[in-house]
């Protein structure tokens, strides 16, 4: 047996070896997570069907008369709804760590192959360079007749080509090593985001049960009590829009901004620049002059309401409404937990998100793509002091030409203008 046949069975056999130690234990292990894979799909699927009903049910609730029996069915059906969205996560959570592990384990395989062929590619290299460097006299002498002296050039020409076809090979997995790595990347980040949403929807669970719970105390379960507690909400609303109005003049006049941001011109209605902050839009209250902003308790202090309330449910997720900078965020009594973001077009303006259930995790100053989440609905800021609204979970999404905050003496908390310098979200929406 001649120097090129030796060096081959060298390279080829272990090769062989190495490939069907990694391909059987890989196939095994494959199959397990595929069937858990299979598991988590058929899980997710019902369990997002038990969430189109629980939504359908609640958006039915809220658009029904105010009662006190209603509240509670809608509440009880928020909690169910939020059980269902955590458990929901959970597989999600579960799912993706299972793509993780995949991924993980393919790129240590990959990596492996990779360091297999280099190694390959060196000895070829090795055998080549000698091949190339031994005088023909030499060559001849070492081999015992002309047959094994021409098998040995047949068996270095060979081993050329397979050297390229092996340079061809590393440079595809590398380039697939890469791609793995990019997938691994974004699945650890949607892990990331499917934790935040699962925090987020156990903190909206604890905040709906609370709901309940101050609720059945306030009201000791009767109908008139409830009335009432609705009766004396819509009155310290108006007088706390009321109130926000004449400490807003003032700030105006003494220019005592913290922040203020100015468009130089407005789009014209109807020019598309944002996408819903949502994504089942279901609008409960208009901009302007509404029915309930003309209700006989004059709710926004006799001015009209400043944007647009829309709801899906309790936690769900806050989008973006397109790319921008956070340049606030607070909480305050009128608002609940509220941030707003800066749009660069050329006309500046700036989209507020409020009534979250909890504050925005992400920080003043964070640059926000359009269909981030930046926050979770809620039913935050009721001026009664009770945390129990009158409009239920809700978005309330602001939209301005001219934005400016300043801080309450009062209370010193962060507010924003109410109503002048405000336009309607719905005429750049689409």
């Amino acid at each position: 047996m001649n120097v090129s046949i030796k060096l081959a069975n060298v390279i080829i056999l272990p090769l062989i070896m190495l490939a069907a130690y990694l391909v059987f234990p890989m196939t095994t292990f494959a199959q397990t997570n595929e069937e858990r894979m299979a598991e988590l799909k058929i899980q997710i699927e019902q369990l997002e069907l038990e969430a189109q009903k629980y939504r359908n049910s609640i958006a039915s609730e809220q658009s029904e008369a105010k009662s006190l029996q209603a509240e509670i069915t809608s509440l009880k059906n928020q909690v169910g709804r939020l059980e269902n969205q955590i458990t929901l996560t959970g597989k999600k959570i579960d799912r993706s760590k299972i793509e993780i592990s995949g991924l993980e384990s393919n790129i240590f395989d990959t990596q492996e192959s990779i360091d297999y062929r280099k190694n390959t590619i060196g000895e070829l290299l090795s055998y080549v360079n000698r091949s190339d460097s031994e005088p023909i006299l030499l060559s001849l002498i070492k081999n015992q007749n002309i047959s094994d002296f021409l098998s040995q050039q047949y068996y270095a020409r060979t081993i050329n080509s397979d050297l390229l076809d092996l340079v061809v090979e590393l440079r595809n997995e590398k380039t697939a090593l890469e791609k793995q790595k990019t997938d691994l990347e974004g699945r650890k980040a949607d892990l990331e985001a499917l934790s935040r949403d699962q925090s987020a929807q156990r903190t909206s669970l604890s905040q709906t049960k609370s709901s309940k719970d101050n609720l059945l105390k306030i009201t000791k379960g009767q109908e008139a009590q409830y009335q009432k507690m609705l009766q004396d909400i819509e009155i310290k609303k108006s007088l706390f829009f009321t109130e926000l109005k004449e400490i807003e003049t003032n700030i105006i006049q003494g220019g005592l901004y913290l922040v203020h941001i100015k468009a130089d011109s407005l789009p014209k209605r109807g020019t598309m620049l944002f996408t819903w902050p949502e994504e089942r839009k279901r609008i409960t209250q208009q901009y302007g002059m509404t029915p309930y902003a003309r209700s006989k308790y004059r709710p926004y202090g006799g001015a009209p309401h400043n944007g647009l309330d829309m709801a899906i449910g309790y936690g769900s997720q806050i989008h973006a409404i397109g790319d921008g900078e956070i340049i606030a965020n607070g909480k305050n009594d009128g608002w609940g937990n509220w941030v707003a973001i800066k749009h660069p077009n050329q006309y500046s303006l700036v989209s507020v998100y409020a009534h979250m259930s909890s504050l925005s995790f992400l920080r003043v100053g964070t640059q926000v793509k359009q269909g981030q989440v930046i926050g979770y609905e809620g039913n935050t800021g009721s001026t009664s002091g009770n945390g129990i609204g009158t409009s239920g979970s809700h978005l309330h999404l602001s939209l301005y030409k001219d934005f400016f905050t300043y801080v309450k003496e009062k209370n010193g908390q962060l507010y924003f203008n109410y109503f002048d310098g405000s336009v309607n979200p719905q005429d750049y929406v689409k």
